[in-house]
Protein backbone atom coordinates (compact mmCIF):
# COMPACT_ATOMS: atom_id res chain seq x y z
CA UNK A 1 0.00 0.00 0.00
CA UNK A 2 1.34 3.54 -0.33
CA UNK A 3 0.70 6.34 1.25
CA UNK A 4 -2.20 7.77 0.18
CA UNK A 5 -4.46 4.43 0.43
CA UNK A 6 -2.85 4.11 3.86
CA UNK A 7 -3.50 8.11 5.09
CA UNK A 8 -7.06 7.28 3.49
CA UNK A 9 -7.90 4.21 5.04
CA UNK A 10 -6.64 5.57 8.33
CA UNK A 11 -8.79 8.49 8.10
CA UNK A 12 -12.10 6.44 7.43
CA UNK A 13 -10.84 4.57 10.48
CA UNK A 14 -10.89 7.30 12.48
CA UNK A 15 -14.48 8.80 11.42
CA UNK A 16 -15.77 5.41 12.03
CA UNK A 17 -13.90 4.31 15.42
CA UNK A 18 -14.82 8.38 16.59
CA UNK A 19 -17.17 6.63 19.29
CA UNK A 20 -15.24 4.35 20.28
CA UNK A 21 -12.49 6.74 20.67
CA UNK A 22 -14.23 8.75 23.04
CA UNK A 23 -15.20 6.28 25.06
CA UNK A 24 -12.07 4.76 25.26
CA UNK A 25 -10.89 8.73 26.30
CA UNK A 26 -13.61 8.78 28.98
CA UNK A 27 -12.28 5.28 30.40
CA UNK A 28 -8.77 6.95 30.66
CA UNK A 29 -9.37 10.08 31.79
CA UNK A 30 -11.71 7.99 34.56
CA UNK A 31 -8.81 5.72 35.70
CA UNK A 32 -6.25 8.04 37.04
CA UNK A 33 -5.14 11.56 36.89
CA UNK A 34 -3.00 12.48 33.45
CA UNK A 35 -3.70 13.13 29.74
CA UNK A 36 -5.63 10.67 27.53
CA UNK A 37 -3.14 10.78 25.31
CA UNK A 38 0.22 9.85 26.02
CA UNK A 39 2.70 11.30 23.72
CA UNK A 40 6.41 9.13 23.42
CA UNK A 41 9.20 9.51 20.79
CA UNK A 42 10.20 7.03 18.34
CA UNK A 43 12.84 7.15 15.20
CA UNK A 44 11.00 6.60 11.88
CA UNK A 45 11.99 6.66 8.28
CA UNK A 46 15.41 7.50 7.74
CA UNK A 47 15.86 7.80 11.59
CA UNK A 48 14.22 10.67 12.36
CA UNK A 49 11.93 10.99 15.48
CA UNK A 50 8.35 11.56 16.11
CA UNK A 51 5.61 11.57 17.96
CA UNK A 52 4.00 8.08 18.55
CA UNK A 53 0.23 8.76 20.15
CA UNK A 54 -1.37 5.79 22.02
CA UNK A 55 -4.26 5.84 24.76
CA UNK A 56 -2.52 6.60 28.25
CA UNK A 57 -2.14 2.91 29.75
CA UNK A 58 -0.02 3.64 32.60
CA UNK A 59 0.41 5.93 35.56
CA UNK A 60 1.44 9.44 34.29
CA UNK A 61 4.80 9.93 34.61
CA UNK A 62 5.40 6.02 34.81
CA UNK A 63 8.36 6.51 31.99
CA UNK A 64 10.44 8.21 35.01
CA UNK A 65 9.70 5.24 37.71
CA UNK A 66 11.24 2.25 35.64
CA UNK A 67 12.63 1.05 31.83
CA UNK A 68 10.61 1.59 28.89
CA UNK A 69 9.50 -2.58 28.80
CA UNK A 70 6.46 -3.66 30.35
CA UNK A 71 5.83 -7.33 31.77
CA UNK A 72 2.02 -8.69 32.19
CA UNK A 73 2.86 -7.78 36.43
CA UNK A 74 3.96 -4.14 35.66
CA UNK A 75 2.29 -1.96 38.97
CA UNK A 76 2.38 1.49 36.78
CA UNK A 77 -0.39 -0.40 34.43
CA UNK A 78 -3.67 1.16 35.34
CA UNK A 79 -6.82 -0.69 35.35
CA UNK A 80 -8.10 0.73 32.30
CA UNK A 81 -4.48 0.03 30.86
CA UNK A 82 -4.66 -3.46 31.06
CA UNK A 83 -8.35 -3.57 29.37
CA UNK A 84 -6.71 -1.52 26.41
CA UNK A 85 -3.50 -3.29 26.24
CA UNK A 86 -5.30 -6.42 26.17
CA UNK A 87 -7.33 -5.68 23.25
CA UNK A 88 -4.73 -3.39 21.53
CA UNK A 89 -7.22 -0.44 21.87
CA UNK A 90 -4.45 1.92 23.08
CA UNK A 91 -2.70 1.80 19.95
CA UNK A 92 -5.87 3.09 18.09
CA UNK A 93 -4.49 7.08 18.10
CA UNK A 94 -1.86 5.69 16.17
CA UNK A 95 -4.34 6.31 12.72
CA UNK A 96 -3.31 9.53 13.48
CA UNK A 97 0.29 9.19 13.31
CA UNK A 98 -0.41 7.50 10.01
CA UNK A 99 -2.88 9.97 8.82
CA UNK A 100 0.27 13.12 9.38
CA UNK A 101 2.48 10.35 7.34
CA UNK A 102 4.74 9.64 10.10
CA UNK A 103 3.54 5.84 10.12
CA UNK A 104 2.25 3.81 7.38
CA UNK A 105 -0.81 0.92 8.14
CA UNK A 106 1.61 -2.00 8.08
CA UNK A 107 5.37 -2.07 8.75
CA UNK A 108 8.38 -2.13 11.16
CA UNK A 109 7.41 -0.92 14.46
CA UNK A 110 8.97 1.86 15.74
CA UNK A 111 11.66 1.60 18.56
CA UNK A 112 12.63 4.64 21.26
CA UNK A 113 15.67 6.31 20.55
CA UNK A 114 17.63 4.29 23.24
CA UNK A 115 16.74 0.67 21.74
CA UNK A 116 17.99 1.95 18.24
CA UNK A 117 20.97 2.51 19.75
CA UNK A 118 21.67 -0.64 20.47
CA UNK A 119 20.82 -1.49 16.94
CA UNK A 120 23.41 -3.19 14.12
CA UNK A 121 24.47 -1.81 11.37
CA UNK A 122 23.06 -4.30 9.72
CA UNK A 123 19.40 -3.67 11.76
CA UNK A 124 19.81 0.17 11.09
CA UNK A 125 18.15 -0.91 7.47
CA UNK A 126 14.84 -1.43 9.24
CA UNK A 127 14.78 2.62 9.06
CA UNK A 128 14.73 2.40 5.31
CA UNK A 129 10.94 2.53 5.21
CA UNK A 130 8.38 4.37 7.33
CA UNK A 131 7.30 2.11 10.96
CA UNK A 132 3.64 0.46 10.72
CA UNK A 133 0.94 0.37 13.08
CA UNK A 134 0.80 -3.21 12.51
CA UNK A 135 3.77 -5.33 11.36
CA UNK A 136 5.26 -8.92 11.60
CA UNK A 137 7.17 -8.55 15.20
CA UNK A 138 3.77 -7.27 16.58
CA UNK A 139 1.82 -10.55 15.63
CA UNK A 140 4.95 -12.23 16.40
CA UNK A 141 5.63 -11.11 19.56
CA UNK A 142 1.63 -10.56 20.88
CA UNK A 143 2.78 -12.27 24.25
CA UNK A 144 5.67 -10.39 24.71
CA UNK A 145 4.80 -8.33 28.33
CA UNK A 146 4.50 -12.86 29.52
CA UNK A 147 7.97 -13.27 28.42
CA UNK A 148 9.69 -10.06 30.29
CA UNK A 149 7.57 -11.49 33.19
CA UNK A 150 9.13 -14.52 33.10
CA UNK A 151 12.69 -12.95 32.48
CA UNK A 152 14.78 -12.37 35.56
CA UNK A 153 15.58 -9.16 34.16
CA UNK A 154 13.19 -8.18 31.99
CA UNK A 155 14.86 -4.72 30.56
CA UNK A 156 18.10 -6.90 29.51
CA UNK A 157 16.22 -9.34 28.66
CA UNK A 158 14.82 -7.06 25.80
CA UNK A 159 17.53 -5.50 24.96
CA UNK A 160 19.76 -8.79 24.94
CA UNK A 161 17.19 -10.92 22.97
CA UNK A 162 13.60 -9.63 22.02
CA UNK A 163 14.52 -6.24 20.36
CA UNK A 164 16.72 -8.15 17.96
CA UNK A 165 14.32 -10.96 17.06
CA UNK A 166 12.28 -8.13 16.51
CA UNK A 167 14.25 -6.17 14.06
CA UNK A 168 15.08 -9.88 12.35
CA UNK A 169 11.10 -10.68 11.52
CA UNK A 170 10.71 -7.08 9.98
CA UNK A 171 13.72 -7.05 8.22
CA UNK A 172 12.91 -10.33 7.07
CA UNK A 173 9.43 -8.34 6.36
CA UNK A 174 10.85 -5.60 4.08
CA UNK A 175 12.41 -8.21 1.84
CA UNK A 176 8.77 -9.76 0.96
CA UNK A 177 6.90 -6.43 1.40
CA UNK A 178 3.49 -6.07 -1.05
CA UNK A 179 0.42 -4.97 -0.81
CA UNK A 180 -1.15 -9.30 -0.86
CA UNK A 181 1.28 -9.39 2.28
CA UNK A 182 0.25 -6.09 4.21
CA UNK A 183 -3.55 -6.74 3.66
CA UNK A 184 -2.39 -10.45 5.08
CA UNK A 185 -0.66 -9.00 8.28
CA UNK A 186 -3.36 -6.55 8.63
CA UNK A 187 -6.07 -9.50 8.81
CA UNK A 188 -3.98 -11.97 10.81
CA UNK A 189 -3.44 -9.31 13.04
CA UNK A 190 -7.22 -8.64 13.88
CA UNK A 191 -7.93 -12.20 14.20
CA UNK A 192 -5.06 -12.78 16.31
CA UNK A 193 -6.61 -9.72 18.57
CA UNK A 194 -10.09 -11.47 18.28
CA UNK A 195 -8.85 -14.81 19.01
CA UNK A 196 -6.84 -14.00 22.23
Amino acid sequence: MTGLPDRVVSALALVVLLPVLLLIACAVRLSSPGPVIYRQVRVGKGGVPFRILKFRTMVDGADRLAANVSPTDDPRVTRAGRVLRSWYLDELPQLVNVLRGDMRLVGPRPETPEYVALYTPEERRVLQVKPGLVGPSTLAFMDEAVQLAGAEDPAGHYEAVLLHERVRLDLQYLGRRSAVTDIQLLLRQVIAIARH
